[in-house]
This record gives C-alpha cells, structure tokens and sequence, in this order.
C-alpha cells in the first residue's frame, strides 16, 4: 500500500496577498501620505470639506438654526465655526444648535492643529533641505570651487577682488561639508566680499550628480583643489576630472591641484586640452629657490601673483606696431611692457630691437581698466644718468638648508641648476632624510641635529653663508607643530646672523599663511607660504589660462627670471632719476626692468621696500644698497 507523503513548503504554492477592497484603499491611501506636505494638506482640505458639509446638512434637515438663509449661507458659517472657536460665542438659538456648532468647533480644533502641524513640520523639511545645500545653481558665467581646504579662503578672497569690475559675480562651492558650516567658516575667514555672492552647495564632487548642482557646464571656470585630509588626494582630483569632462571636451576651463608629480600625466589624460594642471610640491619647491637667491623676490612673487596690487594682463589692441621692444616699454605711464606674445608663445624679456607687430603685449598693471593700447607716457629717460657699474662673475657658494620634507629633494635639484661649480651645502634636520638626488654643481652634506637647539645652529651658521633656506616639517608635524618648530628656528637664525653683521637672505617656508605675520617679527627677509602662494597661483590661472606659459618661464630655470641687481649697474649713484631712466639702463643690459627695491621705500607701503611697476614719472633717490628689479637671462 503506497504511502502518502507530504508536501514540502517549498513546493507549496504561494498565496496571493490579500487584495480586499479595504487593503486596495489603504495601500492608496498610504501612497498619498508618502507625497509630502502637499498631500496631508489636501486630505485635511477634504476633511474640512465633508465635516462642515456634513453639519450643513444636520442643522438644514432638523431646522436647528432659528437664521433664515441659504444652504450655502450654513456652509460658510459652519466653515467660521471649524476655523475659529471664537465664533461660537456669537450663536444664539436653541441649545440644540449650540450644542451642535460646539461639536464642530471642536472637530475643528483637531483639523486646524492638525493642519499647523503639518504646515509646520513642512516648513522645517524645506528649511532643512535649504540648509543641506541640494537645490541645483542657475547661474552663468560664474566661478566654481570644487572641493574645500585651508586655500579656499585665500582663493576665494583673491576672486573678489579680481571680480569687482564684473556685474553681479557669483562664486559656487560645492564640496562634501556642511552647507551651513561653509557658509561660516567663510564668513569668518573672509573680511570683505566686495559684491561677489558666494553660493555653497552640499555633496561629491566626483559624483555626477552632484557636480550638476553647481552649474558647471555654465561656468566661466572651475577650480578644483586637492584634498587635504584624503590618504589619496590626487585619486580624488582625477576622479572629478573625470566627472567634469564626462560630457564632452567642451566646456569652462579647469584648474586643478595635483600633490605628487607621477600623477600628473595621468591627469593630462582626463584633462586634455581645457584643464590647467598645478604640480603644488614643484610649484613650492621653485618659489623657495628663487627668492633663496636673493632678498626681496619673495615679494615680487606675491606682487605678481596675487590681485592686491600690480598682476600680469595681455594687452591684444595696441598702436604700437613698428616701435621696438626698448621704445614700446617707455610707452606706457602705469603699465610695464615685460614681453610678447607670438602664435600664442610667449616671451619674457625679449630682445631690445624686436620689432612690434601684431603681437599681444604682456604687462604689468594694476587692474586691466587701466589698460590702453594708445601710449601715454611722456616722460623721457635721461641719457647721461645711465649707469656703468658691471656684475662680478660666478664664484662657488655656501648654503645651509634647515629642515626638511617632501619638497626637499625638488628644492635640491632647482638649486643645482643656478649654483655655480664647486658650491655646497649643508642639510640640518630633526628627521630622517629620503631621496637626496644626485647633484652636478652641488656637494650635499646631511647633518642629523635639533634645529631649534640655540647651540646646534652656531655649528652652522656663519658669516659665510650665502643662503639660508627654513624648510617646515610638513611630513612628520602636523601644520601648526611644524610652522611652531620653523619660526623658533628663524629667531635663533636671525639673531646669531645679526651678531655677525652678515646680509645673509633667509627664506622660511610656512604652511599656514597667518604665521607669515608672526615670522616677520624675527625679520626674515622673504617668507613662501605654501598654500597662500599656491591659491594665488590657482587664482590667477583659472582667470587667465595664457599666465601658465608665462608662470612657467618665471619659475623655470630657462629664459628669463627675476632678479634684484644693483642699482648702480642701471644708473647714476646718489643721482634723482626718473623710473623711466631706470627702464632704459636695464634696457642698455638686454634686461627688462619691472620695479625698485629701496630701504627708503620699506618705511611706506612697499613689502620689503619693493616697489613692482611705478609710474614713468615717478623718481628714486639711488642709495647704497638699491636695487632694481629685472627680467634677465642670466
């Protein structure tokens, strides 16, 4: 006899969920009240509705008002009593009326509170979306920052100033912050927006996304920085590159922040032709050799880079054509000629007798508003106050590098490239020392010591140094230990320089650009702040794309650089000379002069008394130790 066997349960069929009238218009139900604000208002509309209906209906049929009127006469009334409990202190009439009104005063009273309720409960929702940041920018022709970090403060502050002759700017932030929190730290970092609006918006910016919520597509330019507190900020950087190019390779330009260098040819691949890459350790690494080499150019950088003072423009219409370059650069009352521009190649510093066609003239000015092509100077130099001192040659010299990090070995290797054979160096550091490169010109020996030990730095600093260079511990500090260990180091530095009288230059780097005012208490010839020089530098860039070829050859150790000679080589000693004059004597040299260093000048408003592009007009008083700023190949 064959045995029966149950069903397993999983072959049991599935019953179908229960579809009753009842389930069908609770499911509706709920689906409506999963709308949001705008639903629940609506079913207490309904609500309202039907309950004043309903006693319309209940004192018309049973005569309980003692009022002649009209059915909607009793609707409207019913509708005073349901919205205001106040209006039942009017009724007169039998107790059977009252009674009934108070019945529907208080149902009211649960509809309206309800009602406040959900009017309220919506207005914060809104609210709080507001303050998450999430509703998409509708702007053109504004800036975009994507990403934060300490820079954005100083990036943002330049592009107030550089957007005060625009109407109406506006400046995007989207980053992965609080919108509320943005919004405070910069108002508390940033004095004066200048009539530039400043919008932040909450999310990635390597997501698709939220990268549409800033506008981007309608953007003049986008910034975008590397993060600070990610282990792989460049990752990052090219992910959103990646994002922004997404759709298509039209579009603003973009600049960007790459930390490590062997990132950046990827980055060139995502970016192509729009995006303007900035190697940030290179970027330092050139800025601390170049204003190492001579006291003063430290300013002169800032002067140029950032849109305080005088900057860099491109003048295309001009009635210069035919002038050669020696007779264009007197053409101007306040702008400085510095070179050209030939099939979009620059040239700093170009040969007195180039001849001006239709290039496109790079200057010196204070704000492109002042630009004219038509000359206006009528100042003319003065020939017998020309100069005939000459430089000495190239001897070996001595450095002393304190300090170490990741810039270091770039630091070394820019070095080597200006320092005649036979010169040394010394490497002072707390910490371990990696990646010392092999050097032609230069002898490099590493010195383990505490460099804020008063005793271990007598051992070497001497009278007979050339250049000392302060390196923060970026690597092994956090910003403020290590900005904290540099200027205890400057002091010490300082004061045993002074002791022997010696002109040393002394050049610290810094991290966080408000230490730069406390370094200058220990008198420390030229501060580079790493963020600060390099959010100016960012700035400028994603203003202009051309200032990257002509960054390019300032930093750069081929073609023109700035130097701070003699003042004697250019002009008269102790003669009253038109700056005009000055232009010619750096002329005279194959030079181009673009301003004045004077001890006369640091008691005014000049940053280490430098004086970048003065007018034609303006005099100077020559004095020992003047020196004047030029562009040179040499």
């Amino acid at each position: 006899m064959a045995q029966s066997r149950a069903t397993p349960a999983a072959a049991r069929p599935a019953r179908a969920p229960r579809s009753s009238l009842g389930d069908r218009l609770h499911y509706r139900f709920d689906n409506s009240m999963s709308r949001g604000t705008p639903a629940l208002i609506a079913w207490l509309t309904l609500v309202t509705l039907l309950l004043i209906l309903l006693f319309s209906v209940v004192v018309t049929v049973f005569g309980l008002s003692d009022q002649q009127g009209d059915f909607g006469e009793s609707m409207f009334g019913n509708l005073l009593h349901a919205l205001d409990p106040g209006t039942i202190g009017g009724d007169t009439g039998t107790w059977r009326f009252k009674l009934t009104m108070l019945a529907l005063t208080i149902a009211g009273l649960f509809i309206v509170s309800a009602l406040i309720g959900v009017i309220a409960a919506g207005i914060d929702t809104k609210l709080a979306d507001l303050r998450r940041g999430r509703s998409i920018v509708l702007e053109k022709d504004h800036t975009v920052i994507l990403g934060w970090s300490d820079s954005i403060f100083t990036i943002v502050r330049e592009l107030t100033i550089a957007n005060e002759s625009r109407r109406k700017p506006v400046i995007v932030i989207l980053a992965d912050r609080d919108k509320v929190e943005m919004e405070e730290d910069l108002r508390a970092k940033v004095d004066d927006f200048r009539g530039t609006r400043v919008v932040c918006r909450s999310g990635s910016p390597m997501d698709i996304d939220d990268l549409e919520l800033s506008s981007h597509t309608t953007a003049r330019s986008v910034i975008l920085l590397a993060p600070e507190d990610s282990d792989d900020p460049d990752s990052e950087v090219i992910k959103t590159l990646l994002a922004l190019t997404h759709s298509g390779p039209d579009g603003p330009r973009i600049v960007a922040e790459i930390r490590n260098p062997t990132n950046l040819e990827a980055a060139r691949l995502v970016g192509a032709d729009r995006t303007v890459l900035l190697d940030i350790r290179e970027t330092v690494a050139k800025l601390v050799v170049q204003t190492s080499r001579q006291s003063g150019a430290a300013a002169v950088y800032t002067e140029l880079f950032d849109y305080g003072g005088d900057e860099i423009y491109f003048l295309e219409e001009h009635s210069l054509a035919g002038r050669t370059y020696a007779e264009a650069q007197l053409a101007f009352e306040k702008a400085t000629l510095i070179g050209v521009i030939d099939d979009g190649v620059p040239t700093l510093n170009p040969a007195p007798d180039t001849v001006i066609g239709r290039h496109t003239l790079i200057v010196v000015a204070e704000d492109d508003s002042v630009l004219s092509g038509e000359p206006d100077s009528t100042v003319l130099p003065d020939p017998s106050r020309l100069g005939t001192g000459t430089g000495t040659g190239d001897h070996p010299t001595r450095a002393l590098l304190i300090g170490w990090n990741e810039r270091a070995p770039i630091v070394l290797r820019e070095m080597d490239h200006y320092a005649p054979p036979g010169s040394s160096l010394t490497v002072l550091t707390s910490f371990d020392v990696h990646d010392v490169p092999h050097l032609v010109n230069l002898e490099v020996t590493v010195v383990p010591g505490l460099t804020t030990d008063r005793s271990t730095l007598e051992e070497h600093v001497g009278p007979d140094l050339d250049q000392v260079l302060v390196l923060c511990y970026s690597d092994d500090l956090a910003p403020q230990a290590a900005d904290a260990r540099t200027l205890v180091t400057l002091l010490h530095v300082r004061d045993i320089l002074s002791r022997f009288d010696a002109a040393t230059p002394v050049v610290s780097e810094m991290l966080d650009d408000r230490n730069r005012v406390l370094a200058q208490v220990a008198h420390v010839d030229d501060v580079v702040v790493s963020g600060e020089i390099v959010s100016l530098l960012v700035t400028q860039l994603s203003e202009d794309h051309r200032l990257e070829a002509v960054f390019d050859q300032l930093l750069g150790d081929e073609g023109s650089e700035i130097y701070l000679r003699p003042a004697e080589w250019y002009v008269e000693p102790g003669a009253e000379v038109s700056y005009a004059t000055i232009i010619a004597g750096a002329s005279r040299r194959n030079e181009t002069a673009i301003g004045y260093k004077s001890e006369a000048l640091a008691e005014g408003e000049a940053s280490f008394g430098v004086r970048v592009n003065p007018a034609k007009s303006e005099t100077f008083h020559v004095l020992p130790g003047d020196r004047v700023v030029v562009l040179a190949d040499d």
